[in-house]
């Protein structure tokens, strides 16, 4: 497993953090950054829609991981900036962590940093994510 540290996997995603708008939608507001397995880094950005469509800054990261053929997330952040300047680590959503599940079964070990010293298994995260639970 690639060694990478929170902070270094923090500021990596804070790199990309480019919030603009365009018309009345901002983009660009949280950003990612993914480490596979094989040591190779990964960022995206969200895209902020007005019907629904968009998607996370984790979406966009793994989406360039998956071009590269790669489907295995060792650990994943993503920021966002408060309006005071203050940098924040964003939780995965419940779309996001349950995405990151069904790129790879093996994602259920992924890292996701929840903070400068804290982090936690995906499974630990993704309640239930074991299935399906049969009822006989």
């Amino acid at each position: 497993m690639p060694t990478i540290t929170n902070d270094e996997l923090i500021a990596s995603a804070e790199r990309v953090l480019h919030p603009h708008t365009v018309g009345d939608r901002v983009f660009g507001n949280v950003a990612s950054t993914l480490v596979t397995e094989a040591g190779a880094l990964y960022s995206g950005v969200c895209i902020d829609t007005g019907s629904g469509t968009g998607f996370c800054a984790e979406h966009a990261a793994i989406a360039a991981m998956v071009t590269a053929r790669e489907y295995r997330i060792a650990k994943i952040v993503a920021v966002w900036r408060n309006d005071e300047g203050a940098l924040h680590v964003f939780p995965p959503c419940g779309r996001c962590r349950e995405f990151i599940r069904q790129i790879d079964p093996a994602n259920l070990d992924t890292e996701v940093v929840l903070g400068r010293k804290n982090s936690a298994r995906l499974r630990d995260v993704l309640p239930f994510n074991e299935g399906p639970i049969s009822l006989d």
